[in-house]
């Protein structure tokens, strides 16, 4: 079986990555992320702010990738917290602009929006286990072994 650890570590990686690669992809490219139908939309370029934008991603990028790789259970839960804030921020940030795109490119975006907050929100509900447990919990030894060598 595998433990909630293993899972809210996974996330955890999962969510580094993603802001990590936003980052890149912004400070390398920001006229190709910005392009992007549900990033512009139709609003006027600022390299400047998106360039911010890309090197705030590295904030939340350093905190769930130490997170990860402590699993201390205060940091774990301050990163967490931390990128649901801003996740969710943003999902209402775009809820406020839907007029931008069509009906089914909102519902793809907002999908995908709500489903990054529920995954926070999941992993803030097992975190206090996840930083207690081991990775992989072994099954009990068999009857009659003794599990010592």
């Amino acid at each position: 079986m595998i433990a909630p650890r293993f899972w809210v570590r996974a996330g955890l990686v999962a969510l580094t990555l993603l802001h990590i690669t936003l980052a890149i992809w912004i400070l390398l490219a920001p006229r190709s992320f910005f392009d992007l139908k549900f990033v512009n939309m139709n609003m006027p370029y600022n390299e400047h702010l998106l360039l911010d934008f890309g090197a705030m991603n590295l904030a939340p990028a350093l905190m769930l990738g130490v997170a990860a790789r402590t699993m201390d259970r205060r940091l774990l839960r301050t990163a967490l917290q931390s990128a649901l804030l801003f996740w969710t921020v943003h999902f209402f940030i775009h809820l406020r602009h839907l007029h931008a795109m069509s009906a089914a490119n909102d519902a793809l975006l907002m999908t995908a929006l709500a489903a990054t907050v529920a995954l926070h929100l999941g992993m803030l509900a097992v975190a206090p286990r996840a930083a207690k447990q081991p990775e992989v919990i072994a099954a009990p030894p068999a009857k009659g072994e003794t599990g010592g060598a």
